[in-house]
């Protein structure tokens, strides 16, 4: 035999019953202001200008990241970087003026909380292990770039490494050594 059901004739003492119960609550609750979530700042430094719109291209299709500025050589991506203290800058290798190794290591010192990430057509390990010693938080290799550069970018604003699938293991984690050194040295004289 099934119960019949329980009518309640008093709403008010049923609305009662569940506030203090606290299954429902009567109050609607406060609003609350919504704050937009900071964006990644990027300053791009690519002496090729159509590669450079591409990328600016690219990395704007995220919602979370913003290219604050771009840079024709080293020597504007170290003014650039200084001016606008971006959370990025992702740098060029061959770029007229001022190399992008030479600036960086410019960078890294002016700016230490600034990620520099590499870009270039250059594989060679002297190149990668330049960039790590003077300071890069990763590096690209350009064919591969469109394909992980949004990744990368991610990657080097957490305090990781990232290197193109295409550089080999071994030199990978000696980049990745000398990147925990300057870490390190970061946090100490800090």
């Amino acid at each position: 035999m099934r119960c019949p059901p329980v009518i309640h004739d008093n709403a008010k003492a049923l609305r009662e019953h569940f506030e203090t119960t606290q299954l429902i609550s009567m109050k609607r609750p406060e609003r609350t202001k919504s704050f937009p979530l900071k964006k990644t700042t990027v300053l791009l430094a690519e002496d090729n200008v159509p590669f450079r719109k591409s990328l600016k291209l690219l990395i704007e299709t995220e919602g979370d990241i913003q290219v604050i500025d771009e840079a024709k050589d080293g020597l504007e991506a170290l003014h650039l970087a200084r001016a606008h203290q971006p959370d990025v800058v992702v740098m060029d290798i061959a770029m007229p003026l001022l190399n992008g190794l030479r600036a960086t290591e410019r960078i890294h010192k002016a700016c230490p909380g600034i990620r520099v990430l590499m870009l270039s057509a250059h594989p060679e390990p002297e190149y990668i292990h330049q960039a790590m010693n003077f300071g890069a938080s990763g590096y690209l290799i350009k064919q591969s770039s469109t394909d992980f550069l949004v990744r990368a970018i991610r990657e080097v604003l957490n305090g990781r490494t990232y290197f193109s699938t295409t550089i080999p293991k071994e030199l990978r984690d000696e980049a990745r050594i000398v990147f925990e050194k300057h870490e390190a040295s970061k946090r100490k004289a800090a």
